[in-house]
């Protein structure tokens, strides 16, 4: 699979991930939905790092989900640890095929199907300072917008969507 796809159709994917990968970020986006957060993939953070999904709940909460897709994948990670110094959760997420007991268990686990997901560990609550909480909802705020403009710019109709009214 190419980095970057030239046929790519949809501005909210950029190409870069594995397809396993992105059938874990549905069924983890679905659970999410369905929990009442609004998710955003690939939020870069101020430290440089790219979480694969962040989540806002209910509650104001900043979640952080990173997806691995195989062993290999979890293996050669060693960046997840700075992930939590921007949320207030940090989860993994991934399928079936890999071993729940490969990951640490300080961490949150979300197992994922790519139809649906479940939360099998809930991850211990680490408050984030209020200075980072700030900064961190400006640049979801942001890159929400942007991203919105840009599909709406690529012919996504992306009007009537909302955000949930409380």
């Amino acid at each position: 699979m190419p980095i970057v796809s030239p046929l790519a159709q949809n501005p909210l994917i950029d190409g870069r991930q594995s397809e396993r990968a992105m059938l874990v970020r549905r069924g983890v986006q679905r659970l999410l939905s369905e929990m009442g957060a609004h998710v955003l993939p690939e939020l870069s953070l101020a430290t440089g790092r790219r979480a694969d999904l962040i989540a806002l709940t209910r509650q104001g909460d900043i979640w952080i989900i990173e997806i691995k897709s195989s062993i290999e994948d979890f293996r050669v990670d060693r960046k997840w640890p700075d992930y939590r110094l921007h949320c207030d959760r940090f989860f993994f997420a991934t399928h079936p095929g890999v071993p729940a007991d490969i990951f640490p268990e300080e961490c949150g686990f979300i197992l994922s199907d790519g139809y649906g997901a479940e939360v099998m560990r809930q991850a211990p609550e680490h408050r984030i300072a209020a200075a980072t909480r700030k900064a961190l909802m400006l640049r979801i705020a942001r890159a929400g917008a942007a991203r919105l403009l840009a599909a709406e710019l690529a012919g996504v109709p992306v009007a009537a969507i909302e955000g949930e009214s409380e």
